[in-house]
């Protein structure tokens, strides 16, 4: 499992006081862009292959301006071609959960524009954060 730490911004509550929807997916977007930097694949646009296929987000609980959030995130599935990965988001403080994230990610060769097998040496690194549910 790998866990993101941030604090929630301003900018990412609405008129009511709590996180807005619409910010959870930027958190989870940057879970996922650190779990897999944490397997060695970088930021980097020119070799970068992988796309997002799916996106799912469950509001367990409300978040609010300033809290310190853990995502903690770890692989479900592994497939020829893809694999998902879940995210907890939870109050560091209390460690409640308020948002369950889910999304499938897909191994894609942007100049051939097609998907393609995950390469073993991927597949290795993502059974290590693999939990079965």
């Amino acid at each position: 499992m790998h866990e993101t730490n941030l604090t929630v911004r301003f900018g990412e509550t609405d008129a009511l006081g709590h996180i807005n929807n619409t910010s959870y997916f930027i958190y989870l977007e940057e879970a996922r862009i650190r779990f897999l930097e944490a397997l060695g694949y970088g930021a980097d646009a020119k070799n970068w292959n992988f796309i997002l296929a799916s996106a799912k987000c469950d509001f367990v609980s409300q978040g609010y301006f300033n809290q310190k959030l853990g995502i903690k995130t770890f692989v479900s599935k592994i497939g020829t071609k893809s694999f998902q990965l879940e995210h907890d988001i939870v109050v560091e403080e209390t460690n409640e959960l308020i948002a369950r994230g889910n999304v499938t990610m897909v191994y894609f060769d942007f100049e051939k524009q097609k998907s393609e097998p995950l390469p073993e040496l991927i597949k290795d690194g993502l059974r290590q954060h693999l939990i079965l549910s």
